[in-house]
């Protein structure tokens, strides 16, 4: 069975939180960060699946308004992993081999697109992984 379209949008905003927090893990966000989760929002989740918004454009876009709008708002961080856990545990069939790899690839990318992953990251992006495997 298909999920829904409020389901879907659920999990992009849910990315949106997860991608900031590893962006801003460090206190800065960098040029380098957001222009890579652009990047791979284009080129990898947008072709993903084809669920699109009410005003026509694909859900997947709802990483990047979620995720400018955390910058633009300096969000704090304490509960976007506990709730992305939540959200995972109770969606657990969204999460496919191919999803966790994505969402892996995009937060390994973002960490590494100004210089080597630093402490803060690494920790990050292993509670992640723990959680998507969980």
């Amino acid at each position: 069975m298909k999920p829904s379209h409020q389901t879907m949008t659920h999990l992009y905003e849910h990315l949106g939180k997860v991608f900031y927090s590893i962006a801003t893990i460090d206190k800065i966000i960098r040029e380098e960060e957001i222009k890579k989760l652009k990047q791979i929002i284009k080129t990898e989740w947008l072709p993903l699946e084809n669920s699109f918004n009410i005003f026509g454009d694909d859900t997947a876009y709802e990483i990047e308004i979620v995720f400018d709008w955390l910058v633009a708002n300096e969000w704090e961080l304490e509960q976007v992993m506990p709730d992305f856990k939540i959200f995972r545990a109770e969606h657990q069939h969204l999460f496919t081999q191919e999803i966790n790899v994505l969402i892996l690839k995009t937060v390994n990318a973002i960490a590494s697109s100004f210089s080597a992953k630093n402490k803060s990251e690494q920790v990050l992006i292993s509670e992640l992984t723990f959680i998507l495997n969980g």
